[in-house]
């Protein structure tokens, strides 16, 4: 007879295992499932899961306390963090990467190789998920710790190259191959900067003789408003602005700025022609309809009545149900928007005449005119209540 202190008898394990008598293991591996099974557990898992949660990964979890053991020294658990962002680099998880290189180079270790390495890594992580300034940071500082370091060197150069900086990419590749002659990488990269290097000298010289060109322009028109003396709206100056255009003796810098701030700045502008005559981009607004219609090159000595007999002579915009805008129905304004006052507009009046209008300011570079019906229940209701003055 078994003691009573039998562990058998104890714990009851020959009754647990009767159960299993003539019953089938249903969880166990077979051919279709066994490589999916297997990548569950961490030691045969192909990669990390995505989501390290310890609740939902508690497997995982135990292992990577047992690896990053505080109690380890600063190079261990800096190699194990280096070793972990290689194996996501290889499977191009290049955040996961940037991560663990990163928690790799807090632990401060004094092996300058390894954070070297750490460093450079990080660089090429970098580099990959397009964060290049980050990248070249980091290559910088592998180079403060290992100077003639080759793969930090390239990892500058390619740096360089993305962020468009020939010069500074051809000066890199030349430091590489002073300790390297033969690199081909090195080589490779120092004929391909050296060509962008040209490119961009070529360009940063077109873009200084097109400054130059615009520049020239500019004054040439400003000098044509101030002599017909036409008046432009300058929005308030933020301090800086002013003092740079102070300091850079470009004192009509802000009032050439407004001519290409319109709604249309982007194609449409005043321009002065071969002739020395001004053409504008004039708005005309139909305010009881809330329409306008945009004249993208208005000369200056052309007048109203032409362009008003063309918009409104055998057809009628498709929002004048009415048919009430006929050019003989006309009334033309302008306002002086300060004071509040409405100018009436004779229709054979030249653009320049309006312009120059000691009471007409052009804002945001777009002259503005407003149409009005004569004697139409809206224009009395526009008008009531205006102070209107003869032009």
């Amino acid at each position: 007879m078994a003691s009573s202190t039998d562990p058998e008898e104890e714990d009851g394990m020959d009754e647990f295992l009767e159960k299993f008598k003539g019953k089938k293991y249903k969880d166990g591996f077979t051919e279709d499932n066994w490589e999916k099974e297997f990548d569950k557990i961490p030691i045969f898992m192909k990669k990390a899961p995505e989501d390290l949660d310890p609740v939902k990964h508690p497997e995982v979890a135990c292992i990577q306390s047992m690896l990053y053991d505080e109690d380890q020294s600063p190079e261990e658990l800096a190699k194990t963090y280096k070793n972990e962002g290689n194996e996501y680099f290889k499977e191009k998880n290049y955040k996961r990467a940037v991560v663990s290189y990163t928690e790799g180079l807090k632990r401060k270790c004094s092996d300058t190789e390894l954070t070297v390495i750490l460093y450079t890594n990080r660089a090429a992580a970098q580099f990959y998920l397009g964060n290049n300034r980050s990248a070249l940071n980091d290559a910088i500082a592998a180079r403060k710790l290992k100077p003639n370091h080759l793969k930090a060197i390239i990892r500058g150069a390619l740096c360089h190259i993305e962020l468009k900086d020939a010069s500074s990419a051809v000066s890199w590749c030349d430091e590489g191959l002073r300790i390297e002659p033969k690199e081909k990488q090195l080589l490779e990269l120092r004929a391909k900067t050296d060509k962008q290097k040209r490119v961009e000298e070529r360009n940063r010289r077109k873009a200084t003789l097109s400054d130059k060109k615009q520049r020239v322009q500019a004054e040439a028109l400003l000098k044509a408003i101030q002599e017909r003396k036409i008046k432009l709206f300058e929005p308030p100056e933020l301090p800086s602005q002013s003092a740079d255009d102070e300091n850079d003796g470009k004192k009509d810098n802000s009032i050439v700025r407004t001519l290409f701030n319109g709604v249309n700045a982007e194609s449409h502008v005043v321009h002065l022609d071969e002739n020395g005559s001004l053409h504008w981009p004039v708005l005309f607004l139909y305010p009881e309809h809330e329409q306008m219609d945009f004249i993208s090159a208005f000369h200056e000595d052309a007048q109203f009545i032409d362009h008003l007999s063309e918009m409104f002579g055998e057809q009628s915009p498709p929002w004048d149900t009415e048919k009430k805008y006929k050019t003989a129905n006309l009334e033309l304004y302008f306002e002086d928007e300060q004071m509040g006052d409405l100018f009436l507009v004779d229709p054979v009046c030249s653009l320049r005449q309006v312009l120059s209008h000691p009471r007409y300011v052009v804002k945001a570079g777009n002259p503005r005119i407003i149409i009005l019906v004569r004697g139409s229940s809206f224009c009395k209701e526009f008008l009531s209540g205006k102070n209107l003055q003869e032009n």
